[in-house]
């Protein structure tokens, strides 16, 4: 199943407490629960004015369907074509 990167335009993500981040990821798993086993949350990387989301989704549709009915911004979203780490350099 394709995987997404997806980007969220948040005005000082960095500076977010712990109770606004869980709420944020609550509402996200509820979202998720009622979209179904299709689209899945991997994980975030919160900077200081961003957030960068990992999903499996069937579409891109599907991840755009989960930020509007979270009211989560999604500026951008990107699927992942290649993986690549330490061992890529490997021969």
């Amino acid at each position: 199943m394709p995987k997404y990167i997806i980007e969220r335009e948040l005005p000082g993500a960095g500076n977010l407490g712990d109770s606004e981040i869980q709420g944020i990821s609550q509402k996200s798993c509820q979202v998720l629960s009622n979209l179904g086993p299709q689209i899945q949350w991997v994980e975030s990387f919160v900077t200081d004015d961003k957030i960068y989301c990992v999903y499996i989704a069937p579409n891109k549709e599907m991840v755009e369907k989960h930020a509007q009915e979270g009211g989560f911004p999604a500026n951008k979203i990107s699927q992942v074509r290649r993986i690549i780490d330490p061992t890529s350099a490997e021969g």
